[in-house]
């Protein structure tokens, strides 16, 4: 734990030494962009169909890749032009409970926001068949992910948890993980994602050979969500697999629109957004990846606080005018200061707008 825990400090030692904070460009040149993952992931799907949905209102939102969750924590809190990420919400714990003895860590939280909760991620276990259980792992050569990426923390937290020790812990993403378990250089391999996720669909994954671990630990069962993925979720997958997940969600940044020209149209691409999300939901549901089925609008995760742009967007008086180019004015909204009063005004708005 204590390696797990200097390495992510590390990141955000990195990251946030990297170009200053939020550098204010000129209002006229600000992007919309949303981190997201790998190019198989779950996160890019729900990325594009986010984007997909802004389009209907001529809003331009750019899908980027990353490494995953704590890149993309970081990346909302420092990198301009970034005005969403996808997290996985382990991830907002691990750094809430570590930030407030850790200077680095505490500022890579500050002025972070929740935007919207997403759905619920399973962790996944690729496994080579003589391997039966997460016990078995023991001993064994294990990829637990990037070191930017969620899975990684998630992977490191569940072998800790489970008091389960590989021989090697190899940090690959997911595709190469997949090259590396096909080929016999590993014996197993971690990624958190939404299923079905499109790695898991490869015809070179045969049944004889691999299957999904279940992680039926009590002491996981107690701190991750208890889930199944069904049988059949993946073509070489007969039967259900008992494992455990975690929530995914969209974050932002506490942007202030008095603050200065960059902030008010970072601010205004925000709420935008989240109208967006907030009037097209079922749309979203219908059409999209999914897993969009599983969002619960209203299932915020405890202790953080509700962007106020986002509030600002969810509110049905928000007037969204789909041709941008004409856009002169910017929302008025201040950052929120309690997160019990933000949440509770958010809560309002959607059921408001999405039904509950």
């Amino acid at each position: 734990m204590k390696a797990l825990k200097s390495a992510l400090s590390g990141a955000c030692v990195a990251v946030l030494g990297l170009a200053g904070f939020v550098t204010p460009l000129a209002a006229q040149g600000v992007e919309r962009n949303i981190l997201t993952g790998g190019p198989t992931g779950t996160y890019i799907q729900f990325g594009r169909d986010i984007a997909e949905a802004a389009k209907k209102c001529d809003i331009d939102i750019n899908v980027r890749e990353s490494a995953g969750s704590l890149e993309n924590f970081l990346g909302v809190r420092q990198r301009p032009q970034t005005q969403f990420a996808i997290v996985q919400s382990d991830v907002l714990e691990y750094l809430k409970t570590f930030a407030a003895g850790d200077s680095e860590l505490a500022r890579a939280v500050a002025g972070v926001r929740i935007a919207f909760p997403l759905y619920n991620e399973e962790v996944h276990i690729l496994a080579r068949r003589e391997i039966a259980s997460l016990e078995d792992l023991a001993g064994q050569r294990v990829s637990i992910g990037v070191a930017d990426s969620g899975t990684f923390l998630t992977a490191s937290l569940v072998l800790d948890l489970a008091q389960v020790e590989p021989s090697e812990r190899v940090t690959e993403n997911a595709d190469e993980s997949l090259r590396q378990l096909l080929a016999g250089e590993i014996d197993a391999f971690f990624y958190v994602v939404g299923a079905p996720t499109k790695i898991f669909q490869s015809p070179q994954i045969d049944e004889e050979r691999f299957h999904l671990l279940p992680i039926t630990d009590p002491t996981l069962q107690t701190v991750y969500q208890v889930t199944s993925i069904p049988a059949g979720t993946y073509p070489f997958q007969t039967d259900p697999v008992d494992v455990v997940a975690v929530k995914a969600v969209l974050m932002t940044y506490e942007y202030n629109p008095r603050r200065n020209a960059y902030h008010a149209e970072s601010c205004k691409a925000v709420s935008d957004v989240a109208h967006v999300i907030s009037t097209q939901f079922r749309d979203l549901q219908q059409g999209g990846h999914p897993k969009w089925q599983q969002v619960d609008l209203t299932d915020l995760p405890p202790g953080w606080d509700i962007g106020g742009c986002v509030n600002t967007g969810v509110d049905p008086s928000y007037e969204l005018r789909c041709d941008q180019t004409a856009e002169t004015s910017t929302p008025d909204a201040a950052p929120a200061t309690a997160g019990s009063d933000a949440s509770r005004a958010y809560r309002d708005r959607i059921c408001a707008a999405i039904g509950c």
